[in-house]
């Protein structure tokens, strides 16, 4: 009987348990878990609508929805299992979904009925699941796996017919396996169970790292001028700049916190954002508060109005277009005063208010940190991974899938594409000993 382990229990890891049970009924398949519940990140997905897919995670377009070291080695991935794969994958467990777009959620609107079907499947095919066991080693003999880990024991003390819980205890317990999988999740939100413990596993095999940083995270902006309008929303595009290069953007819904900036126009350029942080280089975000203007005709808009509404303040006149708490911030960056009469401001002061709404730039001083952030950009080196596997290049019968991996997506269900895809394929392969075709 082939033996099947799986370490960490998170979207990617029950994905590959179902897939390696599905595949060889025979096999003995269990999960590792730290944390007290398997897919318990799931719960947080998507705003806790759980966004599963996306129909452009196909592997048709993966440079615009993917990042990573070998962004070639993502295509392959979703090639083999992309959109229609996952939306499959679910309808066998009775999932109905929806789309919003080119997002699709289950109908529900529900997390929590994701993980239940997922969880029901798991115990449909026998799966044993070990929760709050944390793998303190792996090793290998070359011919099985030895997986020595800490598991939560929770004792029972008998007092007649009646009995109660008392202290639970770590103890280890040693597993072994013919084949692993090793989908541990990297270093985001570590109050889900994503510790890092998976990239140590993965360097004791050899396997070598990409910088690992936080990604689809707030930023923190150094010396804030938005501080005092915390709270607001606005329609913005976003620029990274790393020692004064632009390097990606987006637009969008950005939310000004007191402390810096959020929102998906944000998140999508973080990585970026984080990487030049971690390579010890200027970073700034480049605020086009007018986005659905040119400067000109952003210019033109404020010129008319001042045409027609002699009386008003700048103040007044910004207040027709922008959220009331970001215009005194604005005419602040601008130099001129909230009560300064629009009639009495020269064509030249409007301008320099207009290239200040259309350039605001923040310097960054960092970003919120792996606890804020949803996934992490970098991980296990992909050249070292078969992407027709998952299987390592290093070690036979030793899988990675998920984020362990040198691959993130942007916002939009990419991340869970990936995670359904490598741990559906990782799985399939340990099952069947082969590759996957």
């Amino acid at each position: 009987m082939t033996r099947i382990g799986i370490i960490g229990g998170g979207a990617a890891g029950i994905a590959a348990a179902i897939t390696a049970a599905r595949n060889d009924r025979e096999a003995y398949v269990f999960i590792l878990e730290q944390k007290e519940k398997a897919g318990k990140k799931l719960l947080a997905t998507g705003n806790g609508r759980c966004n599963l897919t996306n129909r452009q995670a196909d592997g048709s377009d993966v440079e615009s929805c993917y990042h990573g070291g070998n962004i070639r080695f993502a295509g392959e991935v979703l090639k083999q299992f992309g959109y229609a794969d996952t939306r499959s994958f679910f309808a066998s467990m009775g999932l109905v979904m929806k789309e919003r777009g080119d997002y699709v959620y289950p109908r529900s609107d529900q997390a929590s009925t994701v993980l239940d079907l997922l969880d029901l499947e798991l115990k449909r095919l026998g799966v044993e699941v070990f929760c709050q066991a944390r793998v303190q080693s792996v090793l290998w003999d070359r011919s099985d796996f030895c997986l020595e880990a800490k598991v939560c024991k929770q004792g029972c003390e008998k007092k007649g017919r009646q009995s109660r819980q008392i202290e639970s205890r770590e103890l280890s317990q040693i597993f072994k396996a013919d084949r692993i999988i090793l989908a541990c999740g990297g270093k985001a939100a570590p109050a889900f169970g994503s510790d890092g413990s998976g990239y140590e596993i993965a360097k004791s095999f050899g396997h070598r790292m990409t910088p690992v940083v936080p990604a689809l995270v707030q930023l923190k902006v150094k010396e804030h001028p938005f501080a005092k309008a915390s709270g607001v929303r606005t329609d913005a595009k976003v620029t990274a700049l790393i020692d004064g290069v632009p390097v990606a953007e987006d637009t969008g819904e950005v939310q000004i916190t007191a402390y810096g900036i959020s929102g998906i126009p944000v998140f999508q350029i973080s990585r970026h954002i984080a990487l030049g942080l971690y390579r010890k280089k200027r970073a700034e975000v480049l605020l086009d508060l007018l986005p659905e203007y040119t400067a000109e005709e952003a210019d033109e808009l404020l010129i008319r109005m001042a045409g027609r509404h002699t009386g008003i303040t700048m103040g007044e006149c910004l207040a027709g277009i922008f959220n009331q708490k970001l215009v005194p911030c604005i005419l602040t960056l601008a130099g001129v005063r909230m009560q300064a009469r629009i009639s009495e401001t020269d064509r030249r002061r409007i301008q320099g208010i207009v290239r200040q709404c259309k350039s605001v730039c923040l310097r960054i001083q960092d970003t919120n940190g792996f606890e804020n952030a949803q996934v992490c950009a970098g991980g296990v080196r992909t050249d070292e991974i078969d992407p027709r596997t998952m299987e390592s290049k290093r070690v036979k019968g030793l899988y990675l899938a998920g984020e362990l991996l040198d691959v993130d997506g942007i916002c939009g269900g990419y991340n869970l594409q990936w995670a359904w895809a490598t741990g559906s394929i990782a799985g399939r392969a340990a099952a069947k000993g082969r590759k996957v075709s």
